[in-house]
C-alpha cells in the first residue's frame, strides 16, 4: 500500500499547493468546501484555502488547513460558541499538529472520565408488544394493529437502562471518530474499548437530530464529554464520498465560528447589565423597510438598542489595516439604530486604536481587535472589558 498523500496548508496561505488528484478525489474534496480547486491540466490541481479550516481524508489523500489560532484554540472557540459552559480543559492541552489526533485524544480523555464511575443510566420510555400488560396499554395502536385480538398487548412502560440521550450522543461521537482513517493504533484501541463500554446504547444515524438532554446533578460527570461529543457530531462526518471513496471531514467556517463565539461571549458578559443581548438583530436602514440590515450583536434595554457590535474575522496580522467597508457598514447600523457608538471586533491585534469620529455626525466607530494568541481565560477577559466599555458609553449600570 502506498503512503498517503499529505497536503498541509496554513489558513492564510498566499500560494497554491499543486497536486495530482483523481476525479473522485477532486469531486469529494471540492464538496467539503475546505479548499478552492483550480484545474491545472493532465489531472493536476491547484489548491488554495477557502476561508475554512479543518481536515479531510479521502482514501489515500490527507488535506489539512491549519487555523491561525491553533487547533486547541479552534476547538475552544467552537465549544464555547455552542455552550458557554465549555472550558479550555475540555479539549487536549497538548500542542497537537494534526486535527484528527487532537479530537480523538480529547474525546478519549473526557469519555474515560465520564465512564470511570460506571455507565450512566436513566428511565427510558419503551413501546412494545407483550403477552402481558406492563405499564400502560396503547389502545389506539392495539385497535389499529390487533383488532379483536387480546394478545399480544401494545404497551408503553419505563425502564431503567443505559440507552439514554447522554449515552447515545457519546457513543455516536465515539463511532464517528472510529470511522476516521489512520488514527494512531493506541487511540483507535481506546475508542473501541470505550465504545464497548456503551454496548446496548443506540448509535444515532447520520443527519439525525440529537436527542434532548438537560444538565443535572446526575449527569454532571458527563458534561465535558457531552460538550465535546456534540461539537464533533456537529462538524465532523465520515461516510462514503463520490465513487464510493472513503471520506472523513471536519470543516469549520472560521468567520462564522468567530462571529458565534463573539455573540455568545458578549451575551455572557452583558448578562449582568439591564436588558438582553440579541444575535443577528434584524431591522431596516430605510423608512420604507426595503433595505434590511442585520448587526451581529445588539444589546437592547427597555425595547431600545443601546449598543451594537459586529464581528470581523478578516485581519491577517497585527499590522493589517481595517477595511473601510466595515466602517461604512457600522455607520449604517449606528444611524438606523440611533446610536452614537459602534464596535467593530476583529480577530487580531494587541492594541486598541482610538475611536474614529465620523464627520458631520455624533457617531464614533471603534475598532476593537482581540488578541487571539492569549489563553482562553484571557480572551474572555478581553470580551468582558469590551462589554464594560460599551456599557459605560451607553450609560447602563449593573
Amino acid at each position: 500500500m502506498s503512503d498517503p498523500v499529505r497536503i498541509d496548508l496554513a489558513e492564510l496561505n498566499r500560494t497554491d499547493a499543486r497536486h495530482r488528484l483523481s476525479d473522485h478525489q477532486a469531486t469529494a474534496l471540492d464538496n467539503t468546501g475546505l479548499v478552492v480547486l483550480h484545474p491545472d491540466g493532465d489531472g493536476w490541481w491547484r489548491l488554495t484555502p477557502s476561508g475554512k479550516v479543518g481536515a479531510v481524508r479521502i482514501d489515500g489523500l490527507d488535506v489539512q488547513v491549519r487555523p491561525k489560532v491553533g487547533i486547541a484554540r479552534l476547538l475552544f472557540l467552537l465549544g464555547y460558541a455552542m455552550d458557554p459552559g465549555f472550558r479550555p480543559e475540555d479539549v487536549t492541552a497538548q500542542a497537537e499538529p494534526d486535527l484528527w489526533p487532537a479530537l480523538a485524544e480529547s474525546l478519549i480523555r473526557q469519555a474515560e472520565r465520564a465512564l470511570a464511575p460506571g455507565v450512566l443510566q436513566g428511565y427510558v420510555v419503551i413501546d412494545e408488544a407483550l403477552p402481558l400488560v406492563r405499564g400502560r396499554i396503547r389502545f389506539a395502536d392495539q385497535f389499529a394493529r390487533r383488532a379483536g385480538l387480546p394478545l399480544p398487548v401494545e404497551v408503553r412502560y419505563d425502564e431503567y437502562a443505559a440507552d439514554i440521550a447522554e449515552n447515545q450522543i457519546l457513543r455516536t461521537a465515539l463511532r464517528r471518530m472510529m470511522a476516521v482513517p489512520r488514527l494512531p493504533p493506541a487511540a483507535r484501541a481506546q475508542l473501541t474499548h470505550l465504545d464497548g463500554r456503551l454496548d446496548g446504547v443506540r448509535v444515532l444515524p447520520h443527519g439525525a437530530i440529537l436527542p434532548p438532554w438537560r444538565p443535572s446533578r446526575l449527569n454532571a460527570r458527563y458534561l465535558p464529554a457531552l460538550r465535546l461529543a456534540q461539537l464533533i457530531l456537529r462538524h465532523q462526518s465520515a461516510e462514503p464520498g463520490p465513487g464510493d471513496v472513503t471520506m472523513a471531514a471536519f470543516v469549520v467556517n472560521m468567520a462564522k465560528t468567530f462571529e458565534d463565539f463573539v455573540t455568545t461571549a458578549l451575551r455572557e458578559s452583558l448578562s449582568v447589565y439591564p436588558g438582553h443581548t440579541r444575535g443577528q438583530y434584524t431591522t431596516h436602514l430605510d423608512v420604507d423597510q426595503t433595505i434590511e440590515i442585520r448587526p451581529d450583536v445588539v444589546h437592547v434595554n427597555r425595547g431600545r438598542p443601546v449598543a451594537v457590535f459586529d464581528a470581523k474575522y478578516k485581519l491577517e496580522g497585527s499590522t493589517s489595516g481595517y477595511p473601510n467597508a466595515d466602517a461604512y457598514q457600522m455607520l449604517a447600523y449606528c444611524t438606523a439604530l440611533s446610536l452614537t457608538t459602534g464596535w467593530l471586533i476583529y480577530a487580531q491585534g494587541t492594541a486598541t486604536p482610538g475611536p474614529r469620529q465620523v464627520r458631520n455626525t455624533g457617531i464614533k466607530i471603534i475598532h476593537y481587535p482581540l488578541d487571539m494568541s492569549v489563553p482562553p481565560t484571557a480572551l474572555l477577559t478581553q470580551i468582558d472589558r469590551l462589554a464594560s466599555h460599551a456599557v459605560q458609553r451607553s450609560s447602563l449600570s449593573p
